[in-house]
């Protein structure tokens, strides 16, 4: 069932045998194929426009994901540039068998709408409207303007710039 909320978007799925590492648990791999399937999702829903990522800050991954767990994958547009999209993302994983859920993962991504001919192309502006939505607005441009700043750094640390 999808929200009638076109920002928000949910993904519920059971982890399965096929997602598991050398430790029984879910690929971190698998966790971010999720994680950038339900932000595209919801950046095409919010933009009626083809959306690819443009980057992902602030990864943290919180506790494992185990095989049989439903999962939960949601995404909401928190803001919007000319042609870019700022989408957070949580995932959270249940044990059917205690009904304990725990938040595993979550980060900001921002998305870039594309048109027809491949260039960037204007998407519909989301104005935050209660404290909720302001403050992750802001939290997603400042996890972003950290997450480029440490790009820069790495890219001349390895002699890359």
């Amino acid at each position: 069932m999808i929200s009638d909320n076109p920002r928000c978007l949910t993904f519920r799925f059971l982890a399965e045998p096929t997602d598991v590492n050398f430790n029984g648990k879910v690929h971190g791999g698998t966790v971010m194929k999720w994680i950038d399937q339900a932000g595209y999702a919801c950046a095409v829903r919010w933009s009626s426009c083809y959306c690819v990522t443009a980057s992902i800050g602030g990864v943290e991954f919180l506790g494992p994901v185990r095989i049989g767990s439903l999962i939960t994958v949601a995404a909401q547009v928190v803001a919007t540039g000319r042609s870019s999209l700022r989408v957070v993302v949580s995932v959270s994983a249940r044990d059917l068998r205690s009904s304990e859920e725990q938040l595993t993962t979550h980060c900001t991504m921002v998305f870039v709408a594309l048109d027809d001919a491949g260039k960037p192309t204007p998407v519909p502006a989301f104005t935050a409207q209660n404290p909720e939505e302001h403050r992750l607005a802001e939290l997603s441009v400042r996890i972003s303007k950290l997450s480029q700043q440490l790009q820069a750094e790495m890219r001349q640390g390895y002699g890359l710039s």
